[in-house]
């Protein structure tokens, strides 16, 4: 994946928003909030007034206008450039063909599973599948509303999260199942080290 100017994905955000009309950096905080992108998206108000003086000192996006209503201060209204028309398109291309090596606080976790006894990480998992399923209901309902007045097109993205909250649910189903009924591979073993403190010979040998 080419590496860019910019970065972060609110950068990119902006740009596409921009893609509409020119507005001023509160205007594009409301759109982008208005048409649900800040699910996917993080947003606040102080990065997002960074990266819009970064798009500018990149030619990605220009001053269009300054605006005043009443006593209030100046508002300044920027609008996307023809560079950051094709630096918007690219990098969402990029984003849509290569898959990126993303680093999941959850992965991580479970990366480091078995310092935690087995039957704890039963009951936390158990925790999790009862939050992840809550999530999946709250959303298919959110969904089934938000298809009476939206079109799919603008909502795939939403669609993606559901797909994967569910696939999570039901991972974690299992790996739950299989440490409670013994069958996952190793799980003797892990049980024994938290129940006497010492791992097998065998064992520290394949992982020393």
């Amino acid at each position: 994946m080419k590496r860019r100017k910019l970065g972060n994905p609110l950068a990119l955000a902006v740009m596409v928003t921009l893609w509409q009309k020119p507005m001023h950096p509160y205007e594009i905080a409301q759109t982008l909030r208005r048409q649900g992108k800040d699910t996917s998206t993080k947003i606040n108000y102080g990065s997002l007034y960074t990266v819009v003086q970064n798009l500018e000192k990149h030619g990605f996006v220009e001053v269009t206008d300054v605006e005043r209503q009443g006593n209030r201060p100046e508002r300044t209204v920027y609008g996307l450039t023809a560079d950051g028309r094709e630096e918007a398109t690219e990098w969402l291309s990029d984003l849509l063909a290569v898959p990126a090596k993303e680093y999941p606080v959850f992965e991580s976790a479970l990366s480091f599973l078995a310092a935690v006894h087995p039957d704890e990480v039963v009951r936390l998992l158990q925790e999790r599948l009862k939050t992840l399923e809550v999530e999946a209901a709250s959303s298919r309902g959110a969904l089934e509303k938000l298809y009476e007045s939206v079109p799919r097109l603008f909502l795939v993205e939403v669609e993606y999260r559901l797909h994967m909250v569910e696939a999570e649910a039901e991972w974690v189903r299992g790996l739950v199942e299989e440490i409670g009924d013994g069958r996952l591979p190793g799980v003797g073993t892990w049980r024994r080290f938290h129940e006497t403190g010492e791992l097998p010979p065998d064992l520290m040998e394949e992982i020393t």
